[in-house]
């Protein structure tokens, strides 16, 4: 652990605010759900109603929110625990409850000042600009002062992360183990992005620290980085390799058993039960290759606790966590970084 970059001048807020992506939570949200996902770029409802078949394999219910429910109710439990007298609110980019309605909630309570934790770990436009600039727009939209929103730092090498997630490898090792009699090859995902956000930002670098870190800890030697989940246009360059084509290419090579590391997710969410649960282990069925999913850090009470340790930070200048050769990541980040990626055209 270090604490190479200095405390910040220590802030007194009066809420936390959890934002996460939202999903829906029953089969006549679907749609409206991905129409406002895609807002502003012309993706017609054919292919909307393509995605929306996923989402009918599990009832049209995203299991994001029931998870976000969970994490919400242990860091209250956390902060009672702790003494700290701050109401948790909770809002969606996507799906209700929406962020916007939340912080107009949190003005109409008298709210001035909160910290807000966002479900992503890691650096990139989507996870972490777009949701410093949807927290700008919901406060423009507030009738009445709207609060000050200000977002705790991105987590991906904090030892509140790290550690569950070495924890979720090492159970999935030792049950595939057992279920197997043989050990597996890691490999982590993450959602794919296109290659001009990736660009301006550190998130290839930070995947790979981070697993670099798992596998160390573990005394394993590296472990590939794949992506999944890729949307849009296909003559858009994304991240690659795709989980789906690493699974053929290590099939290929003799690879039979393989445990997958979902480390860009922080739950089991859509992307992690369709992609990973259902089609990369059909993949991986076909080309006979012995298949194991890890699992996230969910509710995990490391994570909690680190929510608070990132809290705290914020309150009383403590010592800011981390674990590899990154150093914490600064509360404000750079200028120029996590920027939108380039539109066709």
């Amino acid at each position: 652990m270090t604490d190479a970059d200095p405390p910040s001048a220590p802030l007194q807020p009066d809420a936390i605010l959890v934002l996460s992506f939202g999903g829906p939570e029953g089969p006549d949200d679907v749609m409206p759900f991905l129409r406002r996902v895609v807002a502003g770029r012309n993706v017609p409802d054919e292919r909307l109603a393509e995605v929306a078949e996923q989402y009918a394999l599990f009832g049209g219910v995203s299991p994001i929110n029931d998870h976000n429910r969970e994490l919400i109710d242990a860091l209250r439990a956390e902060l009672d625990r702790r003494s700290i007298d701050l109401p948790v609110y909770w809002g969606n980019r996507n799906w209700h409850p929406l962020l916007e309605d939340t912080v107009q909630q949190m003005s109409d309570d008298g709210i001035r000042r909160a910290l807000v934790f966002t479900t992503s770990a890691f650096g990139s436009y989507s996870g972490c600009r777009q949701y410093r600039e949807d927290l700008e727009r919901a406060a423009a939209q507030v009738s009445g002062t709207p609060p000050r929103l200000e977002k705790l730092r991105l987590f991906y090498n904090h030892p509140g992360f790290v550690d569950p997630m070495v924890e979720r490898v090492d159970s999935a090792l030792t049950d595939h183990r057992h279920r197997h009699g043989r050990d597996a090859e890691l490999v982590f995902t993450a959602h794919s992005i296109p290659d001009s956000m990736a660009a301006s930002c550190d998130y290839e670098h930070q995947l790979r620290t981070t697993a670099d870190v798992i596998t160390d800890t573990l005394g394993r030697p590296p472990a590939p980085v794949v992506y999944q989940s890729r949307s849009g246009p296909p003559q858009i360059p994304w991240l690659e390799p795709d989980i789906g084509d690493h699974l053929h290419a290590v099939a290929a090579e003799g690879t039979t058993d393989v445990v997958v590391v979902p480390l860009g997710f922080v739950s089991d969410h859509m992307e992690v039960k369709f992609d990973l649960d259902t089609q990369a282990a059909a993949i991986a069925a076909e080309l006979g290759v012995a298949y194991t999913r890890a699992g996230t850090v969910g509710a995990h009470p490391r994570f909690v606790t680190m929510i608070c340790e990132l809290i705290e930070e914020r309150r009383s200048a403590t010592p800011k966590l981390s674990v590899g050769p990154d150093g914490p990541w600064p509360d404000q980040c750079p200028d120029g970084h996590c920027l939108a990626p380039r539109r066709p055209g």
